[in-house]
């Protein structure tokens, strides 16, 4: 039954808004953000086609706004924005009170900081946490984009990016899309570097860590 025959009561819109908006399928949820279909093929189809055709809604997700725009008749940058935009809003969602006075007092609390900000990417991405001296969060980065092997941690730029905003601590995480946690040699090696950089000017590192889509792992010294 195309959408134009389904009565105005049964449409994902009135639904959603009647029933809540776990009362609606994948497809319908992303016909929603879409918006419209093309001719001949409505919005909860071109959605169905567009889940299919990148695998399901996970891979989808992980998807760059100009990749949702390239190669599906009725997908354009409009499209593409507001579902990239939709699925990073709900890796960045988190309640009010633990984003307002987060503190980061070990590990698991800087990989929890960082997870809405690295989770989803298929491409590496450095994130810096900038605390005062009793590790409550000041400032969350987005330091560098990386290539899909690698990540661009410049030690500099973080220890620069910190005492600008004037931190007393602070820690760094990247994420690894092939999924892996083990760090690398580099990852140590950069470790060491941030350690050594931090004590010269008088900061606190509070730890490097890896994320990826299935958890986290503390990155240690060379």
């Amino acid at each position: 039954m195309r959408m134009r025959d389904v009565p105005a009561r049964d449409r994902p819109r009135e639904r959603l808004l009647a029933r809540g908006a776990e009362a609606l399928s994948d497809r319908e949820l992303l016909a929603l953000l879409l918006g419209a279909g093309v001719p001949g093929q409505d919005a909860v189809e071109l959605a169905g086609r567009l889940i299919t055709r990148h695998g399901g809604l996970y891979e989808l997700s992980r998807l760059p706004a100009h990749e949702l725009a390239a190669g599906l008749a009725g997908v354009g940058p409009a499209k593409a924005a507001r579902v990239a935009a939709a699925f990073q809003l709900g890796r960045r969602a988190a309640p009010p009170s633990r984003e307002a006075r987060q503190r980061i007092g070990g590990s698991a609390d800087l990989a929890a900081a960082v997870v809405p900000l690295l989770r989803g990417l298929r491409h590496e991405r450095v994130v810096v946490v900038i605390c005062d001296g009793a590790g409550t969060v000041l400032r969350t980065t987005v330091l560098t984009e990386g290539a899909s092997d690698r990540s661009l941690l410049p030690v500099r730029d973080v220890l620069a990016l910190v005492l600008a905003a004037g931190g007393a601590s602070f820690g760094v995480a990247h994420n690894h899309p092939t999924g892996r946690t083990d760090p690398s040699e580099a990852d140590r090696r950069t470790t060491t570097r941030l350690a050594a950089g931090a004590a010269a000017v008088g900061l606190h590192f509070l730890d490097h860590v890896v994320v990826t889509d299935g958890g986290w792992r503390h990155v240690p010294t060379d």
